[in-house]
């Protein structure tokens, strides 16, 4: 009879140890921007959105490449609302203008006004939300009351009461529409940051930091933010697109930028005229803005799934 505290151990040979089970001590793990960028390309929805993206900022940055007629030359009134011809594959706009040359110098209005804003919301955000998540106190509190204040304005409705402003109604260009956007789209940013900062604060590398003399800040800067990354760099993939549907939504309107700005945005406007002769002139315009940010939409997802440390194989 056994007693009752013994146990029972099976042979080794009959608990063979499955290939499932075995770990790789030879190599060192992957970190999460390895193992994020590993999935990444092996993700067929990366690799669209990617291409897309790369082919945009080429049309972009040399539009000469692929137009050979300016925007604003040869619009007479007489190919109005034209069909397709030799050299206008989508015939013309409601002045006669080309609307793929329109299209093409459109793009680089558009992608700009849709990186600045990203960066500059960035620049706010991410040192307003790590200000607050890091620190905490009374200075969490009164960020946090400023990013409500600005949180609580519809970015439609908020820009229609600044662009209003004698200095903005008076000098309408890309950096007005930045300004405008990014002054009501960074709250959303500081908050992610805030929570991404309060999430790694009180990890372990940051109190050993700290405890070898690194200061507040320099374990902020140092440790606390690189380590914070994943979701702010989700996020403003996934706001790139919206502040470029933001900007045609506010040219659209009349309020963003000058008709004198190729952007898709004033050509969607000027396609109401010929909405019921030819509306495929509004088509062209909005499919490339449609286009453009879809695939900062797939990027962002594709990004948001490769850095999430919840889906990463243990």
């Amino acid at each position: 009879m056994t007693s009752n505290n013994s146990h029972f151990v099976a042979p080794i040979d009959e608990t063979p140890l499955l290939a499932t089970d075995t770990v790789k001590t030879d190599q060192a793990p992957l970190s999460l921007w390895a193992d994020g960028w590993r999935k990444l390309r092996r993700r067929p929805l990366f690799i669209i959105s990617a291409l897309l993206i790369v082919a945009l900022a080429v049309v972009a940055l040399f539009p000469g490449l692929f137009s050979s007629v300016a925007p604003n030359d040869g619009c007479e009134l007489a190919n109005s609302e034209g069909g397709p011809t030799a050299g206008h594959p989508f015939g013309f706009t409601f002045q006669g203008c080309d609307i793929y040359s329109r299209v093409v110098h459109g793009t680089q209005a558009s992608l700009s006004v849709g990186v600045l804003s990203v960066l500059c919301v960035l620049v706010i955000g991410v040192t307003v939300g790590a200000l607050a998540g890091y620190y905490g106190g009374w200075i969490d509190a009164v960020l946090a009351r400023l990013g409500d204040i600005f949180f609580a304005l519809p970015l439609v409705l908020g820009a229609l009461v600044i662009t209003q402003l004698p200095l903005f109604r008076e000098n309408k260009s890309v950096w007005s529409v930045v300004f405008v956007i990014a002054l009501l789209a960074w709250p959303q940013m500081a908050r992610i940051t805030r929570g991404a900062v309060i999430e790694v604060r009180n990890a372990d590398f940051v109190t050993a930091a700290r405890s070898l003399g690194v200061s507040k800040f320099g374990a902020l800067v140092r440790h606390v933010l690189p380590n914070a990354l994943a979701p702010i760099i989700v996020l403003a993939t996934l706001e790139l697109g919206v502040f470029i549907v933001a900007e045609a939504t506010l040219s659209f309107l009349g309020i963003g930028l000058p008709q004198s700005i190729m952007s898709w945005g004033n050509d969607i406007a000027g396609a109401q005229a010929s909405i019921r002769t030819r509306p495929e002139i509004m088509l062209f315009p909005a499919a490339a803005l449609s286009i453009t940010v879809l695939s900062f939409i797939m990027l962002g997802d594709a990004v948001r799934d490769a850095l999430d440390p919840k889906s990463r194989q243990r």
